[in-house]
């Protein structure tokens, strides 16, 4: 009788600014496990200080691997990866990913695993690809979200490996920022983005337009966050300002990545990562603006700040 093979799981660890994160993958990158805290962020606040999602994080993790048990009874534990830093770059540093580095190369040292010391933009990328279905090549990726405005070119030049190429970003503020400013000025909650995109539904698409503010490949917030605070001096309609926030924010990374396929040539595929990219409408806008093009965006699910991609990633590097 020939003995099946042993499921062999990989572990994923992100604690970034606002969402601490676990997740399992096996070695065919079906998901095993996915759980995630949202750090909790006093009402009529613009978000917490590094010390206080550090300690949050570290209150947290102890509770989601609170299921290892069930967990290791899927298959035994192969390697474990963390984000250790935001990007894939040199000086690349936020106190909150230490806690996911410390406490995946602690487990990784205690079960004698392979570690993967990873960036949170990486985890993004990863989801991103695995949740479109897409398989190891090159593609343009978008990755927005409160900390990242970026356009970037992305190829696996091994399993488990990207080589990332910067290729356009925000000369001010991200996209998230963008948004959450505005928010706080509506009077919405901080994080902004699902209250705006809800109050958006009732705008009118063409009642409020703000200026799209890109030269070459570096896009521009300050300025139309700074005309919609004129209009919310003015008394402008809430509704219709969060519809021209969102008509902003897919027009402008319509510019830049036209701006970058006519200085480079580049006929990639289109990715679009990042919490966002959640955002439905600005999804369906970037899906009519770039028509033609193949463009795919990370599920709404896995979009937005998770360990799925880590775990994937640590999958892919790990499988043999």
């Amino acid at each position: 009788m020939i003995e099946k093979p042993e499921r062999r799981l990989y572990l994923g660890l992100d604690t970034s600014a606002y969402t601490t994160s676990l997740a399992v993958v096996d070695q065919d990158e079906r998901l095993v496990f996915d759980s995630r805290m949202p750090l909790s962020v006093q009402e009529g606040s613009l978000g917490l200080r590094q010390s206080e999602a550090v300690f949050s994080h570290i209150k947290n993790l102890p509770c989601l691997w609170q299921n290892e048990p069930e967990i290791l009874k899927a298959g035994s534990l192969t390697a474990i990866a963390s984000s250790a830093r935001p990007r894939p770059v040199a000086g690349s540093y936020m106190p909150v990913f230490k806690v996911s580095e410390a406490f995946g190369l602690f487990l990784a040292q205690t079960m004698g695993l392979n570690y993967l010391s990873s960036s949170h933009q990486e985890g993004h990328i990863f989801a991103g690809l695995w949740s479109a279905g897409l398989q190891a090549g090159c593609y343009l990726v978008i990755h927005l979200s409160g900390g990242t405005t970026e356009i970037v070119s992305t190829a696996e030049k091994s399993p488990g490996c990207l080589n990332l190429n910067l290729l356009g970003e925000s000369a001010d503020l991200n996209a998230g920022q963008f948004i959450d400013r505005l928010g706080r000025a509506m009077g919405l909650d901080f994080p902004a983005g699902p209250q705006l995109e809800k109050l958006a539904e009732s705008g009118g698409q063409d009642a409020i337009r703000l200026p799209v503010a890109v030269r070459g490949k570096q896009i521009s917030f300050s300025g139309p966050a700074s005309q919609a605070e004129r209009l919310i001096d003015q008394g402008c309609r809430r509704e219709d300002l969060a519809r021209a926030i969102e008509v902003c924010i897919a027009d402008s990374l319509t510019a830049a990545v036209n701006h970058l396929s006519r200085q480079t040539d580049c006929d990639y595929i289109v990715l679009a990562v990042g919490g966002v990219m959640a955002n439905r409408f600005i999804r369906k806008r970037l899906q009519k603006n770039l028509a033609g093009r193949d463009l795919f965006f990370a599920s709404p699910e896995y979009a937005s700040d998770n360990a799925v991609g880590l775990a994937v990633q640590a999958a892919r590097r790990f499988k043999t």
